[in-house]
């Protein structure tokens, strides 16, 4: 799957270094709490991501932890995504005045088990996907349990005579492991599926896309 995806090792690298849009870590929350209701991501998340960018030009978390939701909901109407950016905001604000070393510092000290009592995975709206997806942009080599990915590894996991676990925390362990098998991250076995579900033409248009991100 990967050696068909070589592209997708340099978003990763951008990634796992918390410089996707070009170290924005309000942007990375945004993205993060807009992903996690399930939308197609290039076709409805990115195009809301750059409205949001252009309209209010956020630069740093205390802004977002000091906006107002009611204005927020002019590009984005789910309000509970905005709680998610927001509190995640006011939370990593207290972490220190830089926000990317925030979001790493968070991530560092973040678990996989007991993720619903850490300061961010407790946040109302705050589900294990955008938990994971926090992590991963916060510098940890892991995996979102997102309904593509589920579905494109369970299917190579089959192939392969591996039984993919019914249980989110089990598949991403699962996958961490055939990472580190494959002598690949577990970060690429997330993105490539993503990828994977589209042909050439558009696969080249969204990785280009994702290169801007």
């Amino acid at each position: 799957m990967l050696k068909d995806l070589q592209e997708i090792r340099v978003h990763c690298d951008r990634c796992l270094a918390t410089q996707r849009y070009r170290g924005n870590v309000v942007l990375m929350l945004v993205d993060a709490s807009f992903t996690s209701i399930g939308l197609n991501y290039f076709k409805s998340i990115v195009p809301k991501i750059f409205e949001f960018r252009n309209r209010f030009a956020m630069n740093s978390l205390k802004e977002l932890a000091n906006a107002k939701i009611e204005d927020l909901t002019v590009v984005w109407r789910n309000r509970r995504s905005w709680n998610v950016a927001v509190e995640s905001a006011r939370y990593l604000t207290k972490l220190g005045d830089n926000d990317r070393e925030a979001l790493r510092l968070w991530a560092r000290n973040s678990r996989l088990d007991n993720w619903e009592k850490d300061p961010i995975g407790s946040i109302k709206g705050v589900g294990l996907i955008t938990y994971q997806y926090l992590r991963m942009m916060g510098g940890i080599d892991t995996v979102m349990p997102d309904k593509i990915v589920k579905r494109v590894l369970s299917e190579l996991f089959s192939e392969a005579g591996i039984e993919t676990p019914k249980n989110d925390i089990e598949f991403i362990k699962l996958v961490e492991e055939v990472a580190k098998y494959c002598n690949c991250r577990a970060i690429e076995l997330c993105w490539a599926p993503w990828l994977l579900q589209y042909e050439d033409e558009e696969r080249r248009r969204y990785l280009q896309m994702l290169y801007e991100l």
